[in-house]
């Protein structure tokens, strides 16, 4: 598992990112900015410890997971010891390889068993959603070796095969309707049955992080929507 970490001395908020399968830094770094410290845990493995860095006391404290690391945050939370004010879900649930609520258990471990270079590549344009924003967002795929990606994945599934039910309290799921990663449907039909969890479709791919400038501008986005009768957005 790594960390990456971002502070500044005077900043009272925090963003907490849970990152999916098969990232780095470079996936999320973009959306940073100077108002607020920001810690990102990705490349899940037992290989190295979890790295925290110093407590601090923040105003806010903003936990986003996306893609499998919906699962992560849900894992890592009694570890972490980080309660945040807000929970944001985005494009995942807690239940990740699941016919209902996931992604099939049959392409799950069909991804598992097949990574190789070509397939990779395969995954990353259906992350990005097309050609062009592939090509956009070329310089972000990272540079791992097929044994990392396949550590990495092999260690995620042996962990969601033992894990209890989700147990985790999200206040937001964004979800995508055209993710061509976490079939949209399933994420739909497990966040429509959270009661307390409030759910936002929009119509971008399954990296969405791109449409907003920064982690700013998505939660004040997302916190828009605070009220239970606003309607469900469609961007």
């Amino acid at each position: 598992m790594k960390t990456y970490i971002r502070r500044r001395e005077e900043n009272d908020q925090l963003v907490v990112l849970y990152g999916g399968w098969g990232t780095d830094e470079n996936f999320f770094a973009p959306f940073c900015n100077d108002a607020f410290d920001f810690i990102l845990f990705y490349n899940y493995s037992a290989d190295e410890a979890l790295v925290l860095p110093e407590t601090k006391t923040y105003r806010k404290i903003t936990l986003i997971a996306w893609a499998l690391g919906v699962w992560a945050a849900e894992y890592l939370f009694p570890k972490t010891g980080i309660v945040p004010h807000t929970a944001i879900a985005v494009n995942g649930t807690p239940i990740p390889a699941n016919d209902k609520y996931g992604i099939p258990l049959k392409t799950f471990e069909g991804t598992l068993n097949n990574i190789s270079e070509k397939n990779m590549d395969k995954f990353y344009f259906r992350m990005f959603g097309d050609k062009k924003t592939y090509q956009m967002n070329a310089d972000r795929i990272p540079h791992r070796t097929v044994k990392s990606l396949q550590d990495e994945l092999r260690w995620l599934y042996n962990r969601m095969m033992e894990q209890n039910e989700p147990g985790f309290s999200w206040d937001y799921a964004v979800t995508s309707e055209s993710d061509r990663v976490f079939p949209s449907e399933n994420m739909n039909s497990y966040w429509k049955m959270q009661k307390t969890t409030r759910h936002i479709m929009v119509s971008l791919p399954h990296y969405l992080f791109p449409h907003w400038n920064s982690y700013t501008d998505f939660i004040r986005f997302v916190e828009r929507h605070k009220r239970k009768s606003a309607p469900v957005v469609i961007l």
